[in-house]
């Protein structure tokens, strides 16, 4: 069994374009000797428009991008590119795989190629699966720095270099082989065929993602009780009171505390106050104080007068 490890880096990437002008590799055998290390340079036929989600400049590629033009096509490079990637003696790995199993399949649709086929692993996905954390990304950088990989990041070649390291250190750590350290966390393998990709998973993920829905609906269950509760009680609201003609709102997680959001929402209504569930539509909003979210700034911008909950009480008792 040998090991290939790959980075790719585009040009240009949208929706549904990403021209590949990297294909940078590392292939090992299972003890992670470098047998091949090569930085495929590619023409990605098109200039580098390379920007972040707002529509500014994004990261820079460490390339002279004029060059590029004397490169070869991705179709002139792709018979090598499809033997590394779909030698069945050979364990595919990247790190955030999806993103450029991806920009392969774009391209191979690009050229009226044929579809790629070959399994793939993922060391962010490992690592994620080492550390029971998936609630957010860990990028090839971060990884690198806490096991002390040095590279030059966005070159394909080193980033595919790195990529080996991340998983020869978790392997040496734990004394298994790469396949071996797979079945340790219950990992299956991502698939891409006939242009349809599935990406890598694992019992922890799977279990992961059922608790994440029943939170889910455990949270809108109790947001509905809320809110049916302050239907019904607004319509005792008081006539007169210090919050007449307001528009009071609640954060979701206060919301969600039913005997004091319901309690609060009481003392309210006997303000006379409205009960409004746009933030920016609110005069009070109630939030507890490590809140800090899209939620709270909608009421900030709206110039409401912010309460903690303890705050609140004490205003509507004076």
């Amino acid at each position: 069994m040998k090991y290939l490890f790959f980075d790719i880096e585009c040009s240009v990437v949208s929706k549904n374009v990403a021209k590949i002008c990297a294909f940078g590799y590392c292939l090992t055998d299972e003890k992670f000797n470098i047998l091949e290390k090569e930085d495929i340079l590619i023409n990605p036929q098109g200039g580098f428009h390379l920007t972040d989600r707002k529509g500014t400049q994004g990261l820079v590629l460490p390339y002279e991008y004029a060059n590029f033009k004397k490169y070869p096509t991705f179709q002139e490079k792709a018979d090598k590119i499809y033997s590394l990637l779909q030698d069945r003696d050979t364990l595919v790995s990247g790190h955030a795989t999806m993103n450029d199993v991806k920009y392969l399949n774009f391209e191979s649709k690009r050229f009226n190629l044929p579809p790629f086929d070959f399994a793939f692993a993922d060391t962010q996905f490992v690592y994620m699966n080492r550390i029971g954390e998936f609630s957010r990304q860990f990028g090839l950088g971060s990884i690198a720095q806490e096991l002390g990989v040095e590279f030059t990041a966005h070159r394909a070649v080193d980033d595919a270099y790195a990529t080996m390291k991340v998983a020869e250190t978790m392997c040496k750590e734990e004394g298994l082989t790469f396949s071996e350290l797979l079945e340790k966390y219950q990992i299956t393998l991502g698939k891409i065929k006939n242009y349809e990709i599935t990406q890598t998973t694992s019992t922890a993920f799977v279990e992961y993602k059922k608790a994440q829905e029943k939170r889910k609906e455990e949270r809108e269950k109790l947001k509905a009780e809320f809110h049916i509760f302050a239907d019904k009680e607004k319509r005792k609201r008081a006539k007169d009171g210090k919050l007449k003609g307001k528009n009071i709102c609640f954060s979701h997680p206060l919301e969600m505390q039913l005997p004091l959001s319901k309690k609060l929402l009481l003392a309210a209504f006997a303000q006379a106050a409205f009960i409004t569930y746009r933030a920016e539509e609110c005069d009070v909003y109630v939030c507890f104080a490590d809140e800090n979210g899209a939620r709270l700034k909608s009421a900030q911008s709206s110039k409401a007068r912010i309460f903690t909950p303890e705050e609140f009480e004490e205003y509507l008792k004076k």
